[in-house]
């Protein structure tokens, strides 16, 4: 049966799929530019589900026309069943390599759970090796919870997961912490869960977590690249460079604030650690203030 493109109202898209796909804002802010410069250029993918349509490719698209206020997106309709859509979640994004490895392995889990397939089914069923797909399920069965949960926050990659999967789960945290404090690439941290792991004991171990950078002075810590965009000039990427730097200090200060010891903080250090918040938030509205008056004004999307 020929795919049928049609015009689907943004209300009628079903987003239970979304569940396995990691929300990136930073991408979704770069389709929504797009978007509202040159219109809807690719349609997205659904298939017929009860009274909608369930989305199988185009989360970050419909989360672009929902911003900018679009009431609807081109479509291409299947007529398919639910395993066939979670393997087209697999099959779309290949050639862009557009999803993370956890999710992946997300996809690659609920297969094996609600239709009871072994390894070699989901080989032959997704067109991956199995050696793939095994080491997709290793790191969804090995990695901690909660590093799975900076994965879907986007505090760290799936690249530095595969890192960590090779320590004790009780050890993830520590060494995960670490890794997003001092904004490590994916080979430090190879190399620093490689240290880790050939630590004598656990003193040395906390020796390596305490000065990485002495661990890592052979992969030049300092500096990491900055990012640069051709189309801004020498001060818009000053800002957009201090701006991807902020943004990285927040979220290294919300994995701290996640950290169990928060909650082992006596009433003196949350007076002292609640000023600096305070202060932290001031600064913060006073640059909500100026980014409101620089009035970017948005331009409707083509269509």
């Amino acid at each position: 049966m020929i795919p049928i493109i049609q015009e689907i109202p943004l209300s009628e898209f079903d987003l239970s799929l979304s569940s396995m796909r990691i929300f990136n804002m930073t991408r979704v802010l770069q389709i929504e530019k797009s978007m509202r410069l040159n219109g809807q250029l690719q349609p997205v993918i659904a298939r017929v589900y009860e009274r909608g349509y369930q989305l199988i490719d185009g989360f970050k698209r419909l989360a672009a026309a929902e911003n900018l206020m679009m009431k609807s997106l081109q479509c291409r309709v299947l007529n398919i069943d639910i395993t066939q859509a979670k393997v087209l979640l697999l099959s779309y994004n290949r050639p862009h390599q557009s999803m993370e490895a956890l999710e992946e392995a997300k996809v690659l889990q609920d297969l094996q759970e609600t239709d009871s397939l072994n390894q070699n089914d989901l080989a032959q069923l997704t067109g991956y090796s199995r050696s793939w797909v095994s080491r997709r399920l290793a790191l969804i069965d090995k990695i901690d919870k909660e590093i799975s949960s900076d994965i879907i926050m986007g505090v760290i990659t799936s690249s530095h997961a595969r890192a960590l999967i090779k320590l004790p789960r009780g050890k993830q945290k520590e060494v995960a912490h670490v890794i997003t404090s001092y904004r490590l690439s994916s080979r430090q941290s190879d190399s620093l869960v490689e240290a880790f792991l050939k630590a004598k004991d656990n003193k040395e171990q906390q020796y390596i977590l305490t000065y990485p950078e002495k661990i890592l002075l052979n992969d030049q810590l300092y500096p990491q690249e900055e990012p640069y965009d051709h189309r801004l000039s020498s001060y818009g990427n000053e800002l957009m460079q201090g701006t991807e730097k902020l943004i990285q200090s927040v979220k290294v200060m919300l994995t701290r604030l996640n950290d169990k010891r928060t909650g082992m903080l006596n009433e003196t250090e949350k007076v002292i650690v609640t000023s600096c918040f305070k202060k932290a938030a001031e600064y913060a509205k006073k640059l909500s203030e100026v980014i409101t008056n620089l009035q970017i004004h948005k331009m409707e999307p083509k269509r």
